[in-house]
């Protein structure tokens, strides 16, 4: 009989006592403990297991939990003697900041504070006994939710030697989704406020802490050495391309096969392949996201289970707001294609707007894009990385956050769609305008945005949007090679629609007194270049090519068709 799958169950405790499915990550004791590393740092998307890891960890390890070791019983890490006899033996700081989610730098400190104060509360038997001096238990009665952000810096550091002096014993620190308040910062505008803080207190906790035996810090991106690490030079990093615990977060194929024996739907392997496959760990290839798979068990049926289970509001934001050739890549990828790209895995928040591949190392280290190949080129002495959408989910992501960027505009952008395909050039041009004018802000970013720009974003998001929304009709291509040039939109037709040609052309003030003018441009562009020779070579008559001309001034766009 197949186990029970317990959704959403991060305690390591609660599955072992409720004999949920679970499959044995316990190795993972073992080899970093065989490691010795310091401190080690650990990325991996959401929703991969890291809060189970470190309260596996924690349950292994803890005094708290001496004498538990059916906990343990039947699995890999038991059957070692000398693993056995570590169990319960050690001293653990064990936290998480995954829900320090505030909009501003003051309530984000606060938040932390309260952890600590929290934290301090399991402890309070330290102020009972001699263990500590008077002066030590005035230190411990100080924290709380309002102290000094010099104390709250400190309040791991002082932890940590409190229970030293108590177990006569070094700590172990696990601090879960490290990064949450990074990213909300950068979100909300507060990130040079909260480095020096988490400076300062990652410096106390990791760095010149004598008191601490090692520690494992987990998060879904590498934020960068310059900006919190500069003082650890004790710090492991093992990223989604590291070999380290490669197998340990995520299911490997064998392990979901197994399961889907298990619960008897072994004849839908190749549909859970197709949906949650891909993650790239290491040389690790077939890691499947975890959280989807859990959930396919339960329900029995596929679905954007990991994809919906967050607002993914970063990602979007940035592609949102990205470069033409942001968005012309996304393009690339929702076709199925790759691109090769330098990588540098450190993500620097402050730099993500305008340092030119940010947004890539992102959307890696958040897992919606995998690493098909990894060259070093030496005459540049950088590494490149050949990268793909991860897998079915993840394009279904994409393309309901690009869905997402037109809903305020929902009934305009579908009716512009309907008098595309209609060809009611009177009604593009009302659509158009009435969206343009409301979503040119939407893929701008900045103070001062040019208006020479907003036309070039609008219209590569608007492109993506058509990719999205008429895919079962057609192949939606932008800045290809035909003919003699390279045309702006292509629709190709999947069946028997009229293949489409869009030129857009920015108004020149000197050249062109009006934007009828700017049309013409436009339109005498796509006859000089012989666009259409692409769809004529594929079958498609001249007579069943229709060819547009999009004129912008500011936000206002003029629609016209060749005669």
């Amino acid at each position: 009989m197949a186990r029970t799958v317990g959704i959403g169950l991060q305690s390591f405790e609660k599955i072992q006592q409720r004999q949920c499915f679970y499959v044995d990550k316990t190795k993972f004791i073992k080899e970093w403990w065989e490691n010795l590393d310091d401190v080690t740092l650990i990325t991996r998307p959401r929703r991969f297991g890291k809060t189970l890891t470190i309260s596996m960890t924690e349950q292994f390890f803890s005094i708290k939990y001496a004498g538990r070791g059916e906990l343990f019983e039947g699995l890999s890490i038991w059957e070692d003697e000398k693993y056995r006899k570590l169990q319960g033996t050690y001293p653990v700081i064990s936290l998480s900041f995954a829900n320090v989610k505030e909009t501003s730098y003051e309530s984000t400190v606060q938040r932390i504070n309260q952890i600590f104060t929290n934290l301090y509360y399991e402890y309070s038997f330290l102020l009972e006994g001699d263990a500590l001096l008077f002066d030590e238990k005035e230190d411990f009665r100080s924290i709380s939710k309002g102290m000094p952000e010099i104390m709250a810096t400190m309040a791991l550091h002082q932890l940590s030697r409190f229970l030293y002096k108590y177990y006569h014993k070094k700590v172990i620190i696990l601090l879960d989704e490290y990064d949450t308040p990074m990213q909300e910062a950068y979100v909300n505008g507060y990130w040079e406020e909260l480095v020096s803080f988490t400076r300062s207190l990652f410096n106390s906790t990791f760095k010149t802490n004598p008191y601490l035996n090692r520690a494992i810090m987990t998060g879904i991106t590498r934020v960068s050495r310059e900006s919190i690490f500069s003082d650890l030079n004790n710090l492991e990093v093992v990223t989604t391309t590291s070999e380290k615990y490669a197998d340990c977060f995520g299911f490997t194929e064998e392990e979901v096969f197994t399961a889907l024996d298990e619960f008897g739907m072994s004849d839908r392997k190749q549909e859970v392949k197709n949906w949650y496959d891909g993650f790239i760990f290491g040389n690790h290839t077939d890691i499947y996201n975890p959280w989807s798979v859990l959930n396919y068990l339960d329900k029995r049926k596929v679905g954007a289970y990991w994809a919906n289970s967050s607002s993914n509001s970063l990602a979007g934001k940035l592609i949102r707001e990205g470069s033409k050739e942001v968005k012309q890549r996304l393009e690339g990828l929702m076709r199925g294609e790759a691109f090769r790209v330098e990588i540098d895995e450190q993500i620097v928040y402050g730099e993500l707007n305008t340092k030119r591949n940010s947004v890539w190392s992102l959307l890696l280290a958040s897992g919606y894009l995998k690493v098909l190949q990894v060259e070093y080129m030496e005459t540049a002495g950088r590494w490149y990385h050949t990268l793909a959408l991860t897998n079915r989910e993840v394009r279904m992501m994409f393309e309901n956050m690009i869905r997402g960027w037109f809903s305020e505009q929902d009934e305009n952008y579908n009716d512009f769609i309907k008098a595309l395909l209609a060809d009611d050039l009177k009604a593009m041009n009302y659509y158009m305008n009435k969206m343009a004018l409301a979503m040119f802000s939407a893929f701008d970013t900045g103070n001062k945005p040019s208006e020479a720009a907003e036309p070039e974003r609008f219209y590569h998001g608007f492109v993506l949007g058509l990719l999205v929304d008429l895919a079962d009709r057609y192949a939606v291509t932008s800045n290809r090679e035909s003919g003699f040039g390279r045309y702006d939109v292509m629709l190709e037709p999947k069946k028997d629609d009229d293949g489409i040609i869009l030129e857009f052309k920015v108004q020149d003030m000197e050249d062109e007194k009006e934007l009828a003018d700017t049309v013409k441009a436009a339109l005498q562009q796509i006859e000089k270049k012989k666009y259409e020779t692409i769809l004529m070579e594929k079958g498609i008559s001249r007579e069943k090519i229709r060819k547009y001309g999009f004129a912008f001034c500011g936000k206002k766009v003029l629609i016209g068709t060749a005669v």
